[in-house]
């Protein structure tokens, strides 16, 4: 089985920079996986933070208290989900 995957949009006042190859990138969606183990993993995705059309680039989640309860609730809502799906 492959990993299920809910995409989360990273609230405002949590949104953070990061860089990659020297270029600004704002992150404002996670993507929650639940792995075949059933242990959550997130991702996080963003946008080039001077504009364009630059790539949509994945980073680490920071360790930060917020962005852990963050994916936490994504991974329980996405297992909510997930298990109502599969239900006869």
């Amino acid at each position: 089985m492959n990993a299920l995957a809910l995409n989360v949009t990273i609230p405002e006042h949590l949104r953070w920079t990061d860089v990659r190859r020297d270029e600004e990138f704002t992150l404002q969606t996670l993507t929650v996986r639940l792995l075949p183990d059933g242990t959550p993993a997130a991702k996080a995705y963003g946008r080039p933070t001077a504009g364009g059309r630059g790539a949509y680039v994945s980073f680490p989640v920071p360790d930060r208290p917020e962005l852990t309860e963050l994916v936490e609730a994504a991974a329980a809502r996405a297992a909510q989900l997930w298990g109502a799906a599969v239900r006869p």
